[in-house]
């Protein structure tokens, strides 16, 4: 990880006012692949791991039971609470929590995170799906940066100061050692941005 905990908290915190209005189309799209593929039903319980202002979670509101959420920083926790209450979802809980300590053991039918995940080395990316796998989720979907190859400072959504985003290979290598080792699966389902601006 390029920046502490507490540094990411700290950054999200200072942009946590202005960050839904300077959201880029394709964070936008990457927003409505991931609401689409969760598709909880409506006795499901969505975990939203890295909520920030609530982006997904509050979408998945209305078609879930319960939606509970979980980010590092304050400022972005404070505004998804925020908005929850404006828009009168009752059933939207906001807490602190992260990938490795989501501080929740309640029942996780399925479970989404949307561009933050590669704020994460490699090895905090593998304890993640570890932990994610044992919420036991009938579905886990994520939305990240991924590059196939090695990642290029030049490409849109990359910077190397803050960002440590993974290579396709590295999230399929965790997939298939949580498979080898017994552990509980996760169904995959993909999606392209690109096609989505």
């Amino acid at each position: 990880m390029k920046r502490s905990h507490e540094e990411h908290a700290a950054r999200f915190d200072e942009k946590a006012a202005d960050y839904d209005d300077d959201a880029t189309p394709e964070y936008r799209a990457c927003v409505s692949l991931v609401v689409d593929h969760a598709d909880p039903d409506p006795d499901d319980v969505v975990v939203d791991l890295g909520c920030g202002t609530g982006a997904v979670g509050l979408r998945l509101a209305t078609d879930a039971d319960r939606v509970v959420g979980r980010d590092i920083s304050e400022g972005m926790m404070e505004r998804a609470r925020r908005k929850a209450a404006e828009r009168g979802l009752d059933d939207v809980t906001v807490g602190e929590g992260s990938f490795r300590e989501p501080n929740y053991d309640g029942p996780a039918d399925v479970v989404v995170s949307n561009f933050a995940m590669h704020h994460l080395a490699d090895e905090e990316k593998r304890a993640a799906i570890d932990v994610v796998a044992g919420m036991e989720p009938r579905r886990f979907v994520l939305g990240d940066v991924m590059f196939f190859g090695e990642p290029d400072p030049e490409a849109p959504f990359y910077s190397p100061a803050v960002d440590d985003p993974a290579t396709v290979g590295v999230l399929a290598d965790a997939r298939r050692s949580r498979r080898r080792a017994g552990g509980v699966r996760l169904p995959v389902r993909t999606g392209d941005t690109a096609s989505r601006k």
